[in-house]
């Protein structure tokens, strides 16, 4: 077997599932600070805060194992998106930090308790949508020159990167709602289910509108999908998301609170499957597929050791994490 060829593969996969974690896990935090100007005192902003308290901060080891893998595996394509990304970049970082500060700051402060509050919703917004316009530029694809970016500081700036942007917003604000629903009580769980309703049709609409305009991007993506019988095996993808979406649907009107969230998260799992297959092979399109970027077969081998010790250690404490933490939150109590 060609390691040259078969390394790339798994790293692909790797990074692939690295980023989908950390969009599940950290999206819904994301989305309780989105939805942070709906609480109707900084008490019911306590208990929503307090849902994650315990558990934000490992949801955000996924985006760092991400990160790392891609500058390991494949760093041509780190080099070209960090070039191609800066800005973005930057200020999905800044907002990170920024929101960081606010959700430790806030749980301290007496007097300035609603001004972090504020700024807590206004960071998770801001990496919200820093993240949804990075993916709509990586999806759309990035024009290289001898392997290097060819397209300018605002390169990433399109109808389509605003589009996604705009969506991820909508859909951690869905993520946010539904786990709401799963970890509170009484009033909190009540505006939770009332923000859900609008979130689940907005969001399906976005889900539609990206999947329509996502083959029109580039004739391999067209071709991918429609070309012989290429829809009649992919097929499946696209029906399982629709009846994901009823399902959604039909269980927060039933105000089931377990299946929301679940749904929610398998209704993103699968969006995220149909990007990956539009871009296959390519980790940067239109033209650099991932054996093009890819380092040499050595090098990735050498650090996909220390992977094989580190995912278990990180997938371990995330399953005992949201275990030990697993019931309701209410005010007097916390966690119980």
């Amino acid at each position: 077997m060609d390691m040259d060829t078969v390394l790339p593969v798994v790293w692909f996969g790797v990074i692939g599932f690295g980023i989908l974690m950390y969009v599940l896990l950290d999206g819904f935090v994301l989305g309780i600070g989105v939805l942070a100007v709906f609480a109707e005192s900084d008490d019911q902003l306590d208990i929503s805060m307090n849902t994650a308290a315990p558990i934000w901060d490992g949801n955000e080891t996924w985006l760092v194992l991400g990160g790392v893998a891609l500058f390991s595996a494949f760093p041509l394509a780190y080099s070209v998106l960090l070039s191609a990304l800066y800005l973005p970049v930057l200020a999905m970082l800044l907002a990170l930090i920024f929101r960081g500060v606010a959700f430790e700051f806030r749980f301290k402060a007496i007097r300035w308790k609603r001004f972090w509050g504020v700024c807590f919703a206004a960071g998770s917004l801001v990496t919200a949508f820093a993240q949804g316009t990075i993916l709509g530029a990586v999806v759309e694809g990035m024009p290289l020159q001898e392997g290097r970016y060819a397209g300018g500081v605002f390169g990433w700036f399109s109808p389509f990167s605003m589009l996604t942007g705009t969506a991820v917003v909508f859909g951690y604000g869905l993520l946010g709602s539904t786990w709401l629903i799963l970890k509170t009580e009484g009033r909190t769980q009540e505006i939770a289910y009332a923000l859900t309703r609008p979130l689940v049709g907005v969001t399906i609409a976005f889900m539609g509108l990206v999947s329509t305009w996502l083959p029109f991007l580039d004739s391999d993506i067209m071709a991918r999908w429609f070309e012989g019988t290429n829809f009649l095996w992919l097929s499946p993808i696209p029906l399982l998301a629709v009846a994901n979406a009823v399902a959604l649907w039909v269980a927060v009107l039933r105000k089931a609170e377990v299946a929301p969230f679940v749904l929610a998260l398998s209704f993103f799992g699968l969006g995220f499957v149909g990007l990956v297959i539009g871009m296959w092979p390519n980790l940067i399109p239109p033209n650099l597929d991932i054996w093009q970027a890819s380092s040499p077969a050595s090098s990735q081998g050498f650090v996909l050791v220390g992977l094989a010790i580190l995912l278990p250690v990180i997938l371990g404490y995330t399953w005992w994490s949201y275990t030990v933490f697993r019931g309701k939150v209410t005010a007097d109590v916390g966690y119980h």
